[in-house]
């Protein structure tokens, strides 16, 4: 990830008035995770799994305070239950950034079925998204996927892949 879409990503989110951030690290966001750790703003959680990301965000959410959870697209799967549970019943929304394994372009046999799997999955549980794949709308794709799930009380996600994330 080039520095100057790390430098958007921080933006976006600092524009949608996030203050914490899980993120359970993965290559494609090697450079943002330092970047974000070093932000005197922005308070940096590791977690386990997404799915801890996802209720520790919600938790964020009841403080009055913004979150984002920062993973792969993988980490999606892991979070389902916990997604399904605060936004379908509750009504507690977590934003997610997404790095996008396994879109066309994947040379990893493994990372394959995670590009298969995200859309669906997302699709699955009505959580709108965008797949951003051009640096200059990273940080409008953030600020979007803040207001329109703190007006709907429900998920959004941003998937980061092409030129973005090699």
């Amino acid at each position: 990830m080039k520095q100057s879409a790390v430098e958007a990503v921080i933006r976006g989110l600092k524009k949608a008035g996030v203050s914490i951030v899980c993120y359970l690290p993965d290559s494609l966001f090697k450079e943002l995770y330092p970047a974000l750790d070093a932000d005197p703003d922005i308070r940096t959680i590791r977690v386990t799994n997404e799915g801890e990301g996802a209720a520790i965000c919600g938790g964020v959410f009841l403080s009055g305070k913004r979150a984002a959870l920062v993973m792969e697209n993988s980490g999606l799967r892991a979070a389902v239950e916990p997604l399904a549970r605060m936004g379908l019943g509750a009504g507690i929304p977590v934003v997610m950034l997404m790095s996008y394994r396994g879109e066309l372009g994947e040379n990893n046999w493994w990372a394959i079925p995670h590009g298969i799997t995200m859309e669906p999955v997302l699709n699955a549980l009505r959580i709108p998204y965008q797949v951003i794949r051009e640096e200059e709308k990273i940080e409008r794709a953030i600020a979007d996927a803040y207001s329109w799930s703190y007006s709907a009380y429900y998920h959004s996600g941003v998937a980061l892949g092409g030129e973005v994330v090699r």
